[in-house]
């Protein structure tokens, strides 16, 4: 019964997650112009970051893989927009799966560096060429995927991840070799200094 119950939940994520992308289309086009803006709340980043890694769980185990986190900062309370970051990390995790080849091996860490909270993404898959890296975070720039023809997507997922943490005022970096995986790196300052809205209420 638990089991049945957890995989209605996951199908329930799924479907609010695909149903999200024409959504993130239109916030990209809101970027363009300038007029995003996020709904800061406070939030527990560990308590995300548990949510997302449980949603994937059940795809993970059906590839034959496994995910792991290792939640190691201490300071994870901060103030974002919970639909956008929750998003963001979907995205990175959705990537790990759709984009590897063998069974998935995806490893979540959190750390504070400074005045920043820093969450690794690692995962085993076909990685990404020096080239592309270079492009990797542009608008609808998708990376040739040689022979994994299952992969679908408006091509936003990188982008959209970069432009989220740019207006949390943080950044991502990545780290990736063809053939051997790809690293993400998420910077989200633990003191948010602007003009965003800041409440639940307020028109996004």
């Amino acid at each position: 019964m638990k089991n049945t119950e957890q995989i209605s939940k996951i199908i329930s994520e799924e479907c609010r997650r695909l149903g999200s992308q024409v959504e993130k289309v239109l916030q990209t086009s809101v970027f363009d112009k300038g007029k995003l803006k996020l709904r800061l709340v406070e939030v527990d980043m560990h308590e995300i970051l548990t949510s997302v890694v449980d949603n994937f769980s059940i795809q993970v185990k059906n590839r034959n893989g496994k995910i792991s986190a290792l939640l190691g900062a201490e300071q994870v309370v901060l103030q974002a927009d919970q639909v956008h970051i929750t998003n963001v990390l979907s995205n990175l995790l959705d990537n790990a799966i759709k984009y590897c080849n063998r069974n998935p091996e995806i490893r979540i860490e959190t750390a504070n560096r400074g005045e920043y909270l820093v969450i690794t993404v690692a995962d085993n898959g076909i990685g990404i060429s020096k080239a592309d890296q270079k492009r990797v975070f542009e608008k609808f720039y998708r990376v040739p995927t040689g022979n994994v023809h299952t992969v679908k997507g408006f091509g936003l997922g990188l982008s959209y991840v970069k432009m989220i943490l740019e207006a949390h005022q943080g950044h991502v970096e990545l780290e990736s070799e063809l053939f051997e995986g790809s690293t993400f790196k998420l910077y989200l300052p633990l003191q948010y200094h602007g003009s965003h809205t800041k409440n639940k209420n307020s028109a996004g």
